[in-house]
């Protein structure tokens, strides 16, 4: 059933990073296309054939197109519930937690990447105001020790919902490997970078770390943070 299984996605994407890391932890076999951004393959015909809006992730199973990562996480796990691992358990208080956690982490892409690094990267220095840019860095500060305080309570080894790698993992992981990747500071977050450092060795990441991150060096943007 697995069979026929396409998957376009970016290096370093979070949204594309969960979604691979779906696959590889049920254990199916997909056929995949990495494309640039900066040569706007995503806009590609290719691509537009399938997902009108020319976005990454863009999935396709046989017949079936899929093309919110969240939604092809969801898909896979229901389509294959029996297959490798459980990412999202039976039981209704371990599920409402993973559910819970893996629809709160998208908060880091609001709060964190949109809010700090887009426009960093975005807005054009004569436009960048210096109050402006305390506040959004705040915010980002208060967002990542929201998610130091849950490892603090759920204590050493543990994943985002508990003692198991669940879903709640394969969102949280790629957008916090994200702001580390952006330089911020793990020191400063010994939850966290525990967190951090364990799931980095784990297969499914190891296999589906972005290539473009292997050969060059963290950055500095969020290092005071």
């Amino acid at each position: 059933m697995a069979n026929g299984m396409m998957l376009y996605w970016v290096s370093g994407s979070a949204p594309c990073w969960r979604v691979m890391l779906v696959l590889r932890e049920k254990g199916l076999e997909y056929k995949d296309k990495m494309v640039s951004f900066e040569k706007k393959e995503h806009k590609s015909e290719e691509i537009l054939q399938i997902n009108p809006r020319g976005q990454i992730p863009t999935f396709k199973h046989g017949n079936i197109i899929i093309n919110e990562s969240m939604a092809i996480c969801e898909y896979l796990e229901a389509t294959f519930k029996g297959q490798g691992s459980t990412l999202i358990p039976d039981s209704p208080e371990e599920r409402g937690l993973v559910l819970q956690r893996a629809f709160e982490a998208l908060n880091v892409h609001t709060n964190c990447i949109a809010e700090v690094v887009v426009y960093q990267l975005r807005t054009k220095e004569e436009d960048k105001k210096e109050e402006d840019i305390r506040k959004r860095e705040e915010t980002l500060r208060k967002e990542v020790q929201l998610w130091e305080g849950y490892f603090v309570k759920m204590g050493d080894k543990s994943f985002v919902a508990g003692k198991t790698f669940s879903m709640a993992d394969c969102v949280f992981f790629p957008l916090f490997a994200f702001l580390v990747r952006m330089g911020l500071d793990l020191k400063r977050y010994p939850q966290l970078a525990k967190y951090y450092n364990m799931v980095s060795e784990r297969p499914s990441v190891k296999s589906t770390w972005p290539p473009h991150w292997k050969d060059s060096e963290n950055k500095t943007m969020l290092q005071n943070i």
